[in-house]
């Protein structure tokens, strides 16, 4: 129980909070399996938007951008943002 708990808790980012879609939500709003539901809060108002799920070629440009800036993050990191 407390894996799903975990999976159903939002995660808040500087634009909304990101939520993982069960297979059942991702069914019900015809989105692919693995799509995520972002919700946005702004002024007692609620929206949301779908993001489906990253492809291989997303997650592995992803990881070389990384790899490519890790001294600029780091220098920011050490920089406090």
């Amino acid at each position: 129980m407390s894996a799903l708990i975990e999976m159903l808790t939002p995660e808040k980012t500087d634009r909304g909070w990101v939520l993982p879609m069960t297979p059942e939500m991702a069914d019900d709003a015809g989105a692919a399996e693995g799509s995520s539901i972002v919700l946005y809060l702004k002024d007692g108002v609620a929206s949301a938007e779908i993001l489906p799920p990253a492809t291989g070629e997303t997650k592995r440009a992803a990881v070389q951008s990384a790899d490519k800036f890790k001294s600029s993050f780091a220098e920011l990191k050490r920089l406090g943002d």
